[in-house]
């Protein structure tokens, strides 16, 4: 039994999640396992009854769980409130307390979706490739993080990049395994040219290497020139390992490159605990909370499906049921069907849950 705790957060959230649960349910009822599910608030929709952005009772169950399925947090209506509390709170911290280091955001071009990007289809035709984000340092946890007032109508704001070599090292060993399974390539993007973090990154990632992964093709490129190569001839990459900051940024150009935010999954994990062998984990979808088309059920659930397909993956040890996933959507796909955010001409514009149907009745045919 698999117990998994589901957070839909606010805007589209809880409508992705919603096609999350029809999947669940539909595997639990035909024996692709047994999901014991809880659900609970996190970000703005917890500050509304809680003042805060996650309750310590919720943060408990997240350490129980055997993986937390995320939605999204965040919109317009809590921009005024305190830093410490938004709705971007509740998810900072499911990552630093649980130790999610390594964030995994696999950018894959389904045949179907090829005239969906902003570019040329051979460019994108066939993409597989997967952004390794550092999750719990660098820019977004540094200390200090101020704004001064100088006085005089002039105020200074300081963020500070931090890394040491456990950090690097530790999600440069993730590069290296990923990469074993897949085409046996890293490709490590920093910027040691003005940055102290980029020339210990670019030290650490090298000896690594040559310390345990010698197998494995390593490169190493400018995160600049790594965006500009990304847009260029995506296809040249398999997996791509970067700090915190770039990876927020390569990820979300790798998005596009898919056609739309709506189809990236994530997967963000913690070390492997030695006794047990288990590690935590949450899986949310890239999209974010879209707070322009919540309530309209149009969102797309792609990603958030997808999303839990690498729970199934990485953390319950079911890859051939994520396999199976994986085709349910391509299949859907094929069929014509797309939510607005992918529509294109001759295709069929279906809403949220006729998504989610669609890939649960694939699902079911594979069943069969």
């Amino acid at each position: 039994m698999a117990k998994l705790l589901l957070l839909p957060g606010d805007g589209i959230g809880p409508e992705v999640m919603a096609e999350v649960k029809k999947l669940i349910d539909f595997m639990n009822a035909h024996g692709f396992g047994h999901f014991e599910i809880e659900e609970d608030l996190v970000g703005g929709s917890c500050y509304e009854a809680h003042k805060v952005a996650i309750t310590e009772p919720t943060m408990r169950k997240a350490h129980a769980a055997d993986a937390v399925i995320f939605g999204a947090v965040g919109g317009p209506q809590w921009d005024s409130v305190a830093y410490d509390v938004r709705p971007e709170a509740g998810l900072l911290r499911l990552r630093k307390e649980l130790g999610l280091f390594a964030n995994i955001r696999p950018a894959i071009c389904y045949p179907a979706l090829a005239e969906s990007s902003s570019l040329k289809r051979e460019v994108v035709d066939g993409l597989d490739i997967i952004i390794l984000r550092e999750l719990t340092g660098g820019v977004y946890f540094g200390e200090p993080k101020t704004i001064t007032d100088l006085g005089n109508g002039q105020k200074r704001a300081i963020d500070t990049q931090v890394y040491d070599t456990y950090e690097i090292e530790r999600i440069g060993r993730v590069a290296f395994e990923l990469a074993r399974k897949r085409r046996n390539k890293v490709t490590s993007m920093e910027k040691r040219n003005v940055m102290k973090t980029g020339v210990l990154w670019h030290e650490v990632v090298k000896e690594l290497h040559a310390r345990e992964f010698k197998d494995v093709t390593l490169e190493h490129q400018l995160a600049d020139a790594g965006g500009m190569q990304l847009v260029r001839w995506p296809k040249q990459f398999d997996v791509i390992v970067t700090d915190n900051l770039f990876g927020d940024m390569l990820s979300d150009i790798a998005a596009m490159l898919t056609g739309s935010l709506g189809m990236l999954p994530s997967a963000s994990l913690g070390e492997v605990d030695t006794k047990t062998k288990k590690r935590k984990a949450m899986y949310e979808p890239v999209h974010g909370s879209a707070p322009d088309i919540a309530g309209k059920g149009i969102a797309n659930p792609i990603a958030m499906l997808a999303s839990f397909g690498m729970a199934l993956r990485y953390s319950l040890n079911m890859g051939k049921e994520a396999d199976q996933i994986d085709a349910a959507i391509s299949a859907a796909l094929a069929q014509g069907l797309r939510t607005a955010d992918i529509k294109s001409a001759g295709a069929t514009v279906v809403t949220t849950s006729q998504m989610g149907d669609a890939i649960v009745g694939e699902m079911k045919k594979l069943a069969a």
